[in-house]
């Protein structure tokens, strides 16, 4: 379908879910579903907070290795994405594009109900929950909800004991 190629037959296995659209690994707390169940796993820890990969520099967990790299650029200084247009440099690519909506100045998503415009579509979703009262983020040890996962992520290091 896309020409790609891979070395082991079960990652090609893998790899043709995302043209087929399957997706047989569901998450048994929120019924999620995954393309493989490494993805899965890597998920659940959303639900049971657990956090295998610790900073060996401040001792900060993380729930994958991913999210463990991308903390310990803030202590190498590594930044690897730079932005073309004014050169300020970013430990991710995905800082790096919401960066250059800045320079854009686009704010193309408009909330119906109070006029405000947002350059994201996500942010503008977040935002509606305001108005919504919405709050699908629980906390698990405490009856505080939120209306987006990174308040709930900020609010669950008060019980993790970890400092901001």
């Amino acid at each position: 379908e896309c020409g790609k190629s891979f070395r082991h037959r079960s990652t090609l296995t893998i790899h043709r879910r995302v043209h087929s659209g399957e997706r047989p690994y569901k998450c048994p707390e929120c019924q999620k579903s995954f393309t493989n169940s490494s993805e899965m796993v890597r998920h659940g820890r959303i639900h049971t907070s657990e956090r295998p990969y610790g900073c060996s520099q401040c001792g900060r967990r993380f729930s994958d290795t991913s999210q463990l790299l991308r903390h310990w650029r803030i202590h190498s200084g590594e930044r690897p994405s730079d932005c073309s247009q004014c050169g300020q440099r970013f430990g991710d690519s995905s800082q790096l594009a919401q960066h250059q909506e800045t320079h854009t100045g686009e704010k193309e998503y408009r909330c119906s109900d109070c006029g405000r415009s947002f350059n994201r579509s996500s942010n503008l979703l977040v935002h509606q929950r305001t108005h919504l009262k919405q709050k699908p983020y629980i906390c698990l040890d405490c009856p505080k909800s939120f209306t987006c996962s990174t308040q709930l992520i900020r609010h669950r290091r008060i019980h993790n004991e970890e400092k901001p």
